[in-house]
């Protein structure tokens, strides 16, 4: 490097008269250092090309690269991995064995006829599903990538803005922000993959179905049961076994046939996520106190880093956007739960005794944090607590008390007509007014498109 005039010359923090981003206890003298590269001193040229060129073996070399696609993405193959070797390390995960699948098989077979008299909404035709928790991984994981990569990629395109921002001043750094763009991009893939497989890990040991998220996770509609978790589940519970796996193949079924005749309702709830995500910004300050620990972290060290981003990158205050896109998707799980609730309560009232208690603890779970909240938090910063769930229960069940279960189920025909928030604070209201009123306006409305589209023939 070459010394420009008053080389030597000691100049106070933040005083340098030629402009250097790099004064003592900068942000990028830190990341110099961490990242083995010679810190520019006040009045001094720096040769960029030396410094690229440095940085690119370093990137070339770093953890990351087995964790990301050729095109930059996340590595599924890496966080499935990931998430079966969290799965294996927390508990035995046994295969079912014939017997088991067999008499859980009969279980929702028992489940589904139950389930006939108590809602208008068949059941699905796919074969049911007795699922080992590394069976569930392999089963969920094309719509969790479904879903996160959007979010790589906005995660990606804000850690590119933060280092932007901060190079903007000095066009000599421009070179360097081209450089960085990509790499970013690559270790916000790698470490979100890492995240990614580490918390569907942990959901692995919770969940007890295919849609116990609350979410359409399966390729096609399926009833499935994590038989380890389920018997799990009953433990501490004066409740015999078979009524355990019965009362969840009963939740389950119920979703399931929810998701296969409302067509509407799996692709709201993963777009709302999706718009949430997008909106996710990141912290500057906590991703250039960071970015050193990315870049030197070993491979032991990603677990606590991938945490680590998870909690500091995202902007510590939600964006009213945000705020809106959760309420409604608070408001739309707590109804699918509710009905759920209210079918399953129907299914039940004159065979299962212990369903109350059953119901019960579904509920503590669901108010406690359930896995939907915690995965979905860990991932995308996105907390869900369906607080309105015995709201939501209620308004079904006075709707189904009130017009019949037919009615009721009909309110799921278009998204306009479901109920809102406010319809959860005045459930009577719904009942004895709006909902009705709405579905008479909404067959009206058909009644008359199908007349005009008769007359135009």
């Amino acid at each position: 490097m070459t010394n420009r005039p008053g080389d030597g010359d000691d100049f106070p923090p933040g005083d340098d008269p030629f402009g250097s981003p790099f004064g003592p206890g900068s942000a990028f003298e830190q990341i110099f250092r961490q990242l083995g590269l010679p810190v520019p001193q006040p009045g001094e040229q720096y040769d960029m090309g030396a410094m690229l060129a440095h940085m690119q073996g370093l990137f070339a070399t770093m953890p990351t690269q087995s964790m990301t696609s050729a095109a930059g993405g996340v590595n599924w193959t890496f966080a499935k991995d990931t998430a079966r070797k969290v799965v294996a390390s927390l508990g035995p995960d046994p295969t079912p064995s014939t017997h088991q699948r067999r008499e859980t098989t009969d279980a929702i077979h028992l489940a589904e006829l139950w389930l006939n008299d108590a809602t208008i909404f068949g059941g699905v035709s796919a074969p049911p599903a007795v699922w080992s928790r590394a069976e569930w991984v392999e089963a969920t994981m094309p719509a969790w990538q479904t879903m996160v990569e959007p979010i790589v990629s906005t995660i990606g395109r804000e850690m590119g803005s933060a280092v932007s921002a901060q190079m903007a001043e000095d066009p000599a750094m421009a070179g360097m922000n081209q450089m960085l763009q990509p790499m970013l991009q690559q270790s916000a893939s790698g470490l979100f993959g890492a995240q990614l497989g580490q918390a569907l890990g942990r959901l692995a040991t919770e969940v007890v179905s295919g849609t116990d998220v609350g979410l359409p996770l399966l390729a096609k509609p399926q009833v499935a049961l994590v038989l380890t978790n389920v018997l799990a589940y009953g433990d501490g519970l004066d409740v015999p076994e078979r009524d355990v796996v019965l009362y969840h193949a009963l939740r389950e079924a119920a979703r399931q046939r929810l998701f296969s005749a409302v067509g509407w309702l799996g692709p709201q709830l993963v777009a709302l996520v999706l718009h949430y995500a997008r909106e996710i910004s990141v912290d500057p300050e906590a991703f250039e106190q960071s970015i050193g620990e990315m870049v030197s972290g070993s491979q032991d060290d990603l677990a606590r880093l991938s945490e680590e981003l998870g909690r500091t990158l995202f902007s510590p205050t939600k964006t009213d956007t945000q705020m809106e896109i959760l309420g409604r998707l608070e408001t739309l799980l707590a109804l699918v739960e509710g009905w759920v609730d209210d079918v399953v309560a129907q299914a039940t009232a004159t065979y299962m005794p212990a369903a109350s208690v059953l119901a019960e603890t579904v509920r503590r779970r669901r108010a406690a944090g359930g896995p939907a909240e915690q995965t979905l938090a860990h991932l995308v910063g996105l907390e869900l607590r369906p607080r309105r769930l015995r709201d939501a229960a209620n308004l079904w069940a006075a709707y189904r008390s009130h017009h019949g279960v037919e009615a009721r189920d009909a309110v799921w025909r278009h998204p306009d007509v479901i109920p809102t928030a406010a319809d959860l604070d005045d459930p009577l209201g719904f009942v004895e007014g709006r909902g009705e009123s709405t579905i008479d306006d909404m067959d009206a409305a058909l009644a008359k498109l199908l007349e005009d589209e008769r007359g135009e023939a």
